[in-house]
């Protein structure tokens, strides 16, 4: 086993566990109940699938799921979902940022005063910790929540990056499945945080789980990573219908189409549409926001017909010049591989042209 390897793959790992250790602190903290602490045992799933991973995969990744990805959904979502229904009972100061920057100066210097020439250098920065750790306490619930959002948004982007990939999966389908997450995670910071922090919402409960079961069956989308991969032909061409061979050659587009009309821009439409119809919310965020969730699902299906129309459009053409209807899964490379006899004919005459030549004039 290569050492980055062995190393990206324990550190990914790790990074996953200590966020997810600091949600399930936070939770503890806001319920103030010791009882919280047992989410913490879903670490053990992830642990499980390092080592599995580990011995079997020698740390590599799998084709089209990432297992380590998921179970980091597992372990912090729920974690985030106790601070959103708890959310917005602590007490946030105009200017908390200045408050506390100054009060933990004050500490720090009065632990700095305390510790210096008694205790020793070990003892001052003991002191430090603890000051810095009881000034991350002070700070308030709302910005704990906020913070542990972008932060775990952030780590599904570098974590999946820093995974060691399998061999199914090129650099190039990586660092093209990383700019989607990139703007994914963005859209769905935006849907949790903007809608969330609605009055009236704060006020419904059965509208916060509502808007955070949405929330949650967007990430879905993360440990998948058929944004980039084609699902490949196995079968003989003429067997296939042509459902599966429209699916086999446009198994990427369609489902990133899948993901943005029933994952995403979909199911956010239809709750931001909810909100302002039924419930009469209106603000200029939630209104500029539902815009762009139709444009994009009405983009979706205009790119679904041109999909389809060109499709049909190839098996047409291909039907009435008697070629065998193949699936063209990779365009210029997959077609040399379904074509028949006819192809391989072609081939001995081109590979063979002197041999003819040379026979020619033998004839005369």
């Amino acid at each position: 086993m290569e050492l980055m390897v062995l190393l990206n793959a324990l550190v990914t790992r790790l990074l996953f566990v200590l966020h997810s250790l600091i949600g399930v602190w936070r939770v503890t903290a806001v319920k103030k109940e010791p009882k919280y602490w047992l989410l913490a045992l879903l670490n053990l799933l992830l642990c499980l699938e390092t080592g599995l991973t580990l011995k079997f995969k020698q740390g590599r990744g799998y084709k089209w799921f990432s297992p380590a990805i998921f179970l980091y959904l597992i372990c912090i979502v729920p974690s985030l979902w106790l601070l959103e229904i708890h959310h917005g009972t602590q007490y946030c100061g105009n200017e908390p940022g200045a408050v506390q920057v100054n009060v933990s100066n004050q500490d720090f210097n009065q632990s700095r005063d305390s510790s210096h020439g008694s205790e020793g250098t070990d003892h001052h920065i003991i002191q430090t910790a603890k000051v810095f750790v009881n000034q991350l306490s002070t700070i308030c619930e709302t910005v704990w929540t906020l913070a542990l959002h972008q932060t775990f948004l952030l780590l599904l982007v570098v974590g999946r990056w820093l995974l060691p990939i399998g061999v199914e999966i090129t650099r190039d389908q990586l660092s093209q499945l990383l700019l989607m997450f990139v703007g994914t995670a963005a859209d769905i910071l935006e849907f949790a945080s903007e809608t969330l922090d609605i009055e009236d919402v704060r006020k419904n409960y059965a509208l916060i789980n509502a808007i955070l079961a949405v929330w949650t069956w967007s990430m879905l989308q993360f440990p998948l990573d058929l944004a980039v991969q084609h699902i490949g032909c196995k079968s003989s061409a003429p067997a296939r219908r042509i459902p599966s061979l429209l699916l086999c050659r446009y198994s990427a587009e369609l489902w990133n189409i899948g993901v943005s009309l029933f994952i995403q821009d979909g199911p956010f439409f239809i709750v931001r549409s909810i909100l302002m119809g039924h419930f009469r919310i209106f603000n200029q965020m939630l209104v500029f926001f539902t815009a762009k969730n139709i444009l994009v699902v009405t983009l979706q299906l205009y790119r679904l017909a041109v999909i389809t129309l060109d499709f049909r459009a190839t098996v047409l053409q291909k039907s009435r010049k008697g070629e065998v209807c193949c699936c063209p899964c990779e365009p210029y490379e997959a077609r040399a591989h379904a074509t028949g006899h006819q192809e391989n004919e072609m081939k001995e005459f081109v590979a063979f042209p002197p041999k003819e030549e040379s026979q020619a004039p033998s004839e005369d």
